[in-house]
């Protein structure tokens, strides 16, 4: 396995020492925690950033063909997906 590539941060003063505290109670490097927490923030704002195109792709379908479920249709169904039950998405209309 070839090395990682080394990655330069620089940290204010507090937030080194918040960071140095935190290792040592967690039984962690600091670069294990900063590995850590950059891994979870990407991993976040790539999720968020499928919802935006999810959301920019449904409004387009929207827009083109005018289908859509209600909110209280959507509710309802969720509301039996919650209860358990194997509920079949409502049908889009116009």
């Amino acid at each position: 396995m070839a090395p990682s590539p080394t990655t330069s941060l620089k940290l204010e003063s507090g937030l080194k020492e918040r960071l140095q505290r935190l290792a040592s109670v967690r039984r962690r490097s600091a670069h294990w925690l900063m590995r850590e927490a950059i891994e979870q923030y990407i991993e976040r704002e790539e999720a968020r950033e499928r919802l935006n195109q999810d959301a920019l792709a449904a409004w387009a379908a929207f827009e083109r063909d005018g289908k859509h479920v209600t909110a209280s249709e959507a509710d309802a169904w969720l509301g039996r997906l919650e209860e358990g039950e194997d509920a079949a998405p409502p049908v889009p209309h116009e």
